[in-house]
């Protein structure tokens, strides 16, 4: 049996779903759910509620855009795409996220 994915630090739900849309460009919400499981082997998990609503504020912000369209599956989902904003965003979470990771590892040591 895995072990349980982890809770989300404050945060992290935007940048990862930006790196996702980087990654897959014109991802509906399962395929960026499945990205981040799949690329942090399982130890990350968004909640849909939380994917969904995260999404829509980035869409809101300008970061992300949206169209509907066919899934694999042959159903009507929303698919989204990240804009040059987000890009731009992307880049400047990932190294504030790189600062905080090394001065936490700092802290931690060899503990």
């Amino acid at each position: 049996m895995g072990r349980p994915p982890l809770a989300l630090l404050q945060g992290t739900v935007d940048m990862l779903i930006l790196r996702a849309l980087r990654e897959a460009p014109q991802a509906h919400g399962y395929t960026v759910s499945r990205w981040v499981r799949a690329r942090t082997e399982g130890l990350l998990a968004l909640e849909d509620a939380a994917l969904y609503q995260a999404l829509h504020r980035l869409e809101a912000r300008g970061l992300v855009a949206s169209e509907w369209g066919l899934s694999e599956n042959n159903r009507r989902a929303k698919f989204y795409t990240l804009t040059a904003d987000g890009s731009k965003q992307l880049r400047t979470e990932a190294s504030t996220w790189r600062q905080y990771a090394t001065a936490i590892f700092k802290v931690l040591g060899d503990a």
